[in-house]
């Protein structure tokens, strides 16, 4: 699969051959559900478990007589009504850590890739420098370009002067290839990859 190499001033750097393993795979609603709910899942944090009457370390001896004391009637004193008794309804602890086979995250990751590629919204760049780290530059760039929002990814590390110029932009987002996921990548309308993300994930589904 072949495509074009453009750069932020929306000139052509010739073409760049794509694995049609990686972004040539017919995307499945059912597989991209399934890795986007376990990633949605796996960010919740888990509630730290309040004691509850039956967990407290308190006497279990009835506080009184049942008639006669001039009090209510209470049971033990692990009831929540009194000081140090276990919490009423309080947070269990729930469980967000679900298991999804590997494949599967990784089919579709790939999945994710290739439905920008066939949409026609995956721009290869052969760099993302930006003169003098200028957002005003960059906003520019991104005019001529036509970009919505918009998700890049670079190599091992974000170029560091798009990075800079990049970071008041609202409707731009980036992260090196090791940070590229399924959920990021579908809820963008364009995904913009260099020469070197391109490099590292094909280097990751390979390796």
């Amino acid at each position: 699969m072949k495509i074009k190499v453009q750069t932020l001033d929306a000139a052509e750097k010739g073409d760049i051959e794509l694995n049609d393993e990686i972004f040539a795979v017919e995307p499945r609603a059912d597989i991209l559900h399934r890795v986007v709910t376990w990633q949605l899942e796996k960010r919740r944090g888990t509630a730290r478990g309040t004691r509850e009457r039956s967990d407290v370390a308190r006497t279990g001896k009835k506080f009184g007589r049942q008639k006669g004391g001039g009090t209510a009637r209470h049971g033990d004193r692990r009831a929540p009504i009194f000081i140090g008794g276990g919490k009423a309804h309080g947070a269990r602890v729930r469980d967000f850590n679900p298991s999804l086979n590997k494949k599967i995250r990784a089919l579709g990751l790939k999945m994710a890739l290739s439905s920008h590629a066939k949409a026609g919204s995956l721009v290869i760049m052969d760099s993302l420098a930006v003169a003098e780290n200028k957002t005003k530059t960059l906003v520019g760039n991104l005019e001529k370009l036509n970009f919505g929002k918009t998700l890049v990814i670079d190599g091992d590390m974000v170029d560091n002067s798009f990075a800079l110029a990049a970071g008041n932009l609202h409707k731009v987002n980036v992260m090196p290839a090791v940070g590229a996921n399924v959920y990021d990548i579908l809820k963008h309308d364009t995904l913009v990859l260099t020469r070197a993300a391109v490099e590292k994930l094909e280097a990751r589904f390979n390796g």
